[in-house]
This record gives structure tokens, sequence and C-alpha cells, in this order.
């Protein structure tokens, strides 16, 4: 019996390709510097052709752009699930995140000064982050003017990826020990006035 092939089976195929694609370029954007990661590298680790690849996204700066912007949609998932004002769950879910991925993040930061599509997706992230600080620690900031400048540099300083970085990867701290380093800074951030 010959199988009747549907619309809906073709655009079900080329979602499982795209997916696919998309699973492999992030493996290696997360493990790799940008510059390292080709698209028949891609292509290979997907199981499909560099033109498929091509097909789907345009080109290498394209798959970046559509990995980032499903890691910036898990990342505001897990980010917004704490509320306001709940110090402990906003910096587990911080961390949850920075173990995926903070060092491809990071990594990011060093290229961007020459890779435009690493510099965008930064910029967007950088914006999110700052609007995350300010919903998540609303309730320990001043209502205006330069104190509450300051204070929201101060919240982005102590929940930069650049210091769990540094905490975890250059020193040899433990998760554990991170955590609560984060939770001391943002704490002592909460009681100053």
């Amino acid at each position: 019996m010959k199988r009747t092939y549907t619309m809906t089976d073709r655009a079900d195929a080329v979602d499982t390709t795209r997916q696919r694609i998309l699973a492999a370029a992030r493996q290696l954007f997360f493990e790799n510097w940008y510059d390292d990661v080709t698209l028949n590298g891609i292509a290979s680790a997907a199981g499909v052709s560099h033109q498929t690849v091509l097909n789907h996204f345009g080109s290498k700066d394209g798959v970046l752009s559509a990995v980032t912007e499903t890691v910036h949609a898990e990342t505001a998932g897990l980010r917004i699930a704490g509320e306001p004002g709940d110090t402990g769950a906003a910096i587990q879910a911080l961390l949850a995140q920075y173990e995926a991925s903070g060092l491809a993040n990071f990594r990011a930061t060093c290229e961007e000064h020459r890779v435009p599509a690493l510099k965008a997706a930064l910029d967007d992230a950088r914006r999110w982050h700052r609007e995350w600080v300010e919903r998540t620690f609303a309730h320990a900031l001043p209502a205006s003017g330069a104190a509450r400048r300051q204070k929201i540099a101060a919240y982005l300083a102590a929940t930069e990826v650049a210091a769990w970085k540094s905490l975890r990867h250059d020193y040899g701290f433990s998760k554990r020990d991170t955590a609560a380093a984060m939770t001391t800074l943002i704490n002592a951030l909460e009681v100053q006035q």
C-alpha cells in the first residue's frame, strides 16, 4: 500500500530537521569559540547537508540568531518563574542558567567586539537582564534619580555572568559557595538604603 504524503507530513519533517540543526548548533556554540563553529560542522553534527543548514537559516549568523532566540526564551521562562522580591528563588534561577550557559555567554562577551551577531544577541540579553534586575529587586530600589541608577548598577554587577565565571571558574569555588557569595552581595544591597 502506498503511503499518502501530506503537507502536514512535510511541515513536520521540515520542523524536525530545523530542531535537529538548532540542537547541534547550540551544542557547538556552547562548547566552542564562534570562529571554531562552521556551517559544515553544524551540518555534520545534525546529520544534514551544508545546503540544508543554509536553506533553513541563510548563514552562520542566522543559525546563531535562532539559537540565541531559543536560549533567550528558555532563560526568560526560568527566570520569570520567581516572584519579585524572592531573592533566593531569583539567585537559584540565575545560577542554574549560568551553570548551563554561562561559559558560552562569557566567551561571547570576549568576541562581541568583532562579531556583530554576538554583539546584537548580547545587547538584547543585557537589556533583558537589566529589566529582570529592576523587576526582581524592585522592592529594594529607590524610586528615581541617581540613587536608583547606582543601585541598579550594583545589582547588575552582583548578578553579572562575569561575577559567576570568576568565582566558579577562575577561583574554583563550588556551586554552593558561589551561590552563597552572590546571595551575600545581593542581600547586602537589599538592606542598604
